[in-house]
């Protein structure tokens, strides 16, 4: 569709009835999907929950059907319902299609609710609107009324007939519509959780769920604390906690604001330390406060004040402690604080935060002054906590300097490419892909640069000749900076434990960062030199390198053959022989293959790094000890056999002896 251009005086809208919660369900609920949901069941559980809190009724069934419906019943006073001589209407229309509509706005001035979940006239109206239908049926002063909704609208007029039994209360049906919300599969689970922390919090209350399994049967559960948030402490805590459970309750009044009136609180908490479980939670008019607000920072504040001030007056702090922090102190509490108040300022309709500024001071002074007193009257009680929290305060230093060190080395391992000199990483992170092509020198480097595959093969040019590392003793070793560079790249540490690895990492085979360790030499008297060099580096310092078959060296063609139409790369002089036999009487050129710096890419690609057309030599582990008599022999301190072994087998090697 066309996007409009003018904007104008009739372009304003202002919504209506049920597109004021149907077109922006969030807004109430907090969300469009299965949250906002499962919120709107909480606003409808909510007005039962406050009719049993203030005395009407002690018992509350909660059915989930496989339509995905709701019904929930209550034993309370009824909804008003009738005529309402104040606001002319009907009270059905007021509270069930009238957003702003409710009885609870008069809760710290002596009205029908003195502490109540609802607040603020939105929750059973905005559910009907959000509903694809809703019946409600309702007994009070001994009538029975009858009500109907489809899609936020109701359905012909209100039923009202003479109820002669003797119990009153409201019950709801109603199915979430799909059509504003995008999900309305609440799980069981969801039920269970939050009925459950219901009747933690809402001492003697009966809470009753049913959940439909077929057309016939359902499934029963059934939650009820006599003693409430005491014990629901005492079930966490079970039979291995530190200390006793200590309920605590106080009644404040006061104001957020000089020039705002004074309203109630109830303050109601149960706790007790272990180190074997942790709870901390906060309820607000028994709503949930999931992300605490107001009552969470009030305990954070006193028992961090409080168990400082007695470890510093005890002694109880060493030379080097820091100060305790509130996370010490919650990994051994179980807590649940309960509170109750006549006003009350949510963050928002999901009412997850408390944000009231006289709530916190009051809650501060009352944890402070409880905790103060308890640890007097409690003196062994006191020494086993403060000694625990002492326990878990060194701990966390330990695990903190810990984590900074390993941070350290792991920032260091992503920071190779910074700090080792001309390193060329690649860029994917999965080891089991990466390879690293460990070249001779500068030219080399700029050259295998130009025809690597950089998503996974990175570069280290070695610049020199290397120690022998069978000779030298490991301080020096430790002291070449092309040896501890290569260290580094690699990233696996090293097997053996001197005072000299100073920096380096001890041997962890799963911290290598390369699948493929491949040494890429020229095809010359050097380059063999130095391959025998790096290998003699490898097995003296991480010989796991080779048992596991990670190092490989990379063959290099000896010769390179042209003739008009084709390209030869002859590895060995039997491999040229057989060329030139190819190319019979063509005309042809020859050439002794330069070093690696010299070869263009493509070539570099094609005869190196290509996985599918190199030639790699994998360093067998069943070949390490012969490979370690070798290097012992030809770079180590074995004088008489390296003697014996040129006298037997040099002049294999005469012809090959440079001796311009």
């Amino acid at each position: 569709m066309a996007k409009k251009t003018s904007y104008g005086n009739n372009d304003i809208v202002a919504l209506k009835g049920p597109d004021q919660v149907r077109k922006r369900p969030a807004v109430i609920f907090g969300s469009d999907g299965l949250e906002g949901c499962q919120h709107s069941v909480f606003e409808i559980l909510s007005n039962s929950i406050d009719e049993a809190r203030e005395g009407f009724g002690d018992k509350i069934i909660i059915t989930r059907f496989l339509d995905k419906s709701v019904e929930i019943q209550d034993f309370g006073r009824g909804i008003p319902v009738d005529y309402n001589e104040k606001e002319k209407n009907y009270n059905w229309f007021l509270v069930f299609c009238t957003l702003y509509a409710g009885g609870k706005y008069n809760t710290n001035n002596g009205g029908s609710y003195e502490y109540s979940l609802g607040l603020n006239g939105l929750g059973l109206c905005a559910t009907q609107f959000a509903s694809e239908y809703m019946e409600a049926e309702i007994h009070r002063d001994g009538w029975c009324y009858k009500l109907n909704f489809k899609k936020g609208k109701a359905v012909g007029e209100m039923e009202k007939e003479k109820y002669t039994k003797r119990d009153t209360g409201s019950r709801i049906r109603w199915r979430p519509d799909l059509k504003v919300f995008t999900d309305i599969d609440i799980p069981l689970e969801y039920y269970q959780s939050t009925i459950k922390r219901q009747a933690i919090v809402n001492a003697g209350v009966k809470f009753i769920l049913k959940n439909q399994l077929n057309k016939t049967q359902f499934e029963t559960f059934e939650y009820c604390y006599t003693d409430g948030i005491t014990d629901y402490v005492k079930e966490i805590a079970g039979d291995n906690a530190m200390t006793g459970v200590q309920t605590w309750k106080a009644e404040r009044v006061g104001r957020d604001r000089d020039d705002l009136n004074d309203y109630k609180v109830l303050i109601n908490s149960a706790l007790c330390f272990s180190n074997k479980n942790q709870l901390k939670e906060y309820y607000h008019n028994s709503s949930w406060l999931e992300h605490g607000g107001a009552p969470e920072k009030a305990v954070r504040n006193a028992f961090t004040y409080q168990i400082d001030a007695y470890l510093k007056a005890n002694g109880k702090y060493v030379k080097n402690d820091p100060k305790i922090k509130f996370e010490d102190i919650e990994d051994c509490m179980i807590l649940v604080v309960s509170a109750f108040s006549t006003q009350t300022s949510y963050e928002n309709q999901t009412k997850k935060a408390i944000t009231n500024k006289f709530i916190q001071e009051a809650m501060t002074d009352f944890f402070k002054h409880q905790l103060e007193i308890y640890f007097i009257e409690n003196r062994a009680e006191a020494e086993k906590i403060a000694n625990q929290v002492l326990v878990n305060m060194r701990s966390r230093v330990k695990a903190e300097t810990t984590r900074q060190s390993l941070k350290r080395t792991l920032s260091t391992s992503n920071d190779l490419a910074n700090r080792v000199q001309k390193f060329v990483d690649c860029r994917t992170k999965d080891a089991s892909e990466r390879e690293l092509f460990i070249v001779e020198g500068d030219s080399a480097l700029g050259a295998c640069k130009q025809a690597r595959n950089s998503e996974f093969q990175a570069l280290m040019p070695v610049r020199g000749k290397i120690l022998n590392c069978l000779k030298v003793e490991y301080d020096r070793i430790f002291k070449s900076e092309i040896i501890t560079d290569l260290i580094k790249v690699l990233g696996c540490g090293v097997e053996v434990k001197s005072k000299a690895m100073k920096g380096l990492a001890q041997f962890n085979l799963d911290m290598l960062r390369y699948n493929k360790v491949i040494i890429c030499t020229d095809a010359d008297v050097d380059g063999f030199q130095i391959r025998t060099l790096i290998l003699t580096m490898i097995y003296r310092l991480m010989p796991t390198l080779i048992e596991e078959g990670k190092v490989f060296i990379a063959e290099t063609p000896l010769y390179e053959i042209n003739t008009k139409d084709q390209v030869w790369f002859a590895y060995t002089e039997k491999e040229k022989t057989q060329a030139l036999e190819e190319i019979g009487n063509q005309k042809y050129t020859i050439q002794r293959s330069k070093g690696l710096g010299e070869n263009e890419a493509d070539m570099m690609w094609m005869t190196t790094m290509n996985p599918e057309t190199r030639r790699l030599v994998e360093i067998l582990p069943e070949d390490a000890e012969k490979t370690a008599q070798i290097f012992d022999m030809l770079l180590g301190d074995n004088l008489a056999g390296r003697k014996e072994h040129i006298a037997d087998n040099g002049h294999l090697y005469i012809d090959m002896l440079d001796l311009s």
